[in-house]
């Protein structure tokens, strides 16, 4: 007998704080059913927060979404996007150019303009890193990039840019780690953190490779700057709002450091290539269907233990790793 697929995710919205709404959004993606755009009142109209991804419908769900919280696409004054993935900006063309409204990322965008100008070459870079990380056949094929195009921002979002609500003043922080352009919007009034991808109320892993020279030493310097805000409630850009801020900074750095260890621990058997110690690392995790997502993370820890001496990589084809001393 078929097994029942579950029915997709449809967008919908709700009041959080007064002056706040919360989009969920569906995604394509089993995994990860949902994301979230946060409105904020801002006059006659909000600050939107990311988009959702771009496809068919997408923006329909959107306004599905708005709709309950009796908002439109029109009265969007301002959008904002935490980072330059698909799931946060993807459709912020359509946004743009429906209300008429600025558009603010931060500038580091090479890792999101590269797949929307051009996919071939991204899927070419794609094949490569997967080649020289020993990887046995090429990758599949990535799908539609789920972007209305390459972002083309009206201001940076960058810190000293301030964002201004009903709620009050939002003060911008870079926290690269999980891309090269995220950003967390703090009111320290109300002491609300918009943490994107940063912070999740399940703590969930992922670093952009290739675009910066140590992502995970990136994110874990960002966990230490919103550490250091004092936030007292966390909008995230998937799940539910968290309170328990200091406890999610701790939980993400324990991650790290287990996920460290597991790679050094994996070494100790002798040189191998990314794609041979992946196993060790995730155990059972490590299926065909997330081996991507999984290897890019496994090649910013390596990258990262190299920083720091304790691994270095012995050039080849495929590229391998060796524990240092």
């Amino acid at each position: 007998m078929r097994k029942p697929t579950r029915p997709r995710e449809v967008g919908r919205g709700e009041r959080v704080l007064p002056g706040v709404w919360r989009l969920r959004l569906p995604l394509p993606w089993p995994g990860v059913p949902h994301c979230n755009a946060w409105a904020i009142a801002a006059g006659d109209g909000i600050v939107l927060v990311d988009t959702g991804t771009h496809e068919p419908g997408s923006l329909a769900q959107l306004e599905r979404a708005l709709d309950q919280v009796a908002l439109r696409l029109e009265h969007v004054r301002l959008l904002v996007c935490t980072h330059a993935h698909a799931d946060h900006c993807g459709q912020a063309g359509p946004i743009v150019e429906r209300a008429g409204c600025e558009l603010w990322v931060h500038p580091n965008l090479e890792h999101f303009n590269a797949m929307a100008d051009d996919p071939e070459a991204a899927h070419a870079r794609r094949v490569e890193v997967a080649r020289q990380s020993g990887v046995p056949a090429e990758p599949p094929r990535m799908g539609r990039p789920l972007a209305a195009g390459p972002l083309r921002p009206d201001r940076d979002l960058v810190p000293g840019v301030e964002v201004e609500t009903d709620l009050g003043t939002w003060s911008v922080h870079h926290t690269p780690g999980h891309a090269p352009s995220h950003v967390c919007l703090f009111q320290p009034e109300r002491r609300l953190l918009i943490s994107g991808d940063h912070l999740l109320g399940r703590v969930s892993l992922y670093f952009d490779y290739g675009y910066s020279p140590d992502p995970v030493g990136e994110f874990l310097g960002s966990l230490d700057g919103v550490a250091g805000l004092g936030a007292g409630l966390a909008l995230s850009g998937h799940g539910r709002p968290f309170r328990d801020v200091p406890e999610h900074i701790e939980a993400n750095r324990r991650l790290v450091r287990e996920r460290l260890d597991a790679v050094r621990a994996a070494l100790a058997a002798g040189p191998s290539t990314a794609y041979d110690l992946a196993p060790a690392v995730y155990g059972e995790a490590f299926r065909p269907e997330v081996a991507g997502w999984l290897l890019t993370k496994l090649l910013c820890y390596l990258t990262h233990l190299e920083a720091g001496g304790a691994v270095r990589r012995i050039e080849g084809e495929p590229e391998r790793w060796e524990a240092s001393g």
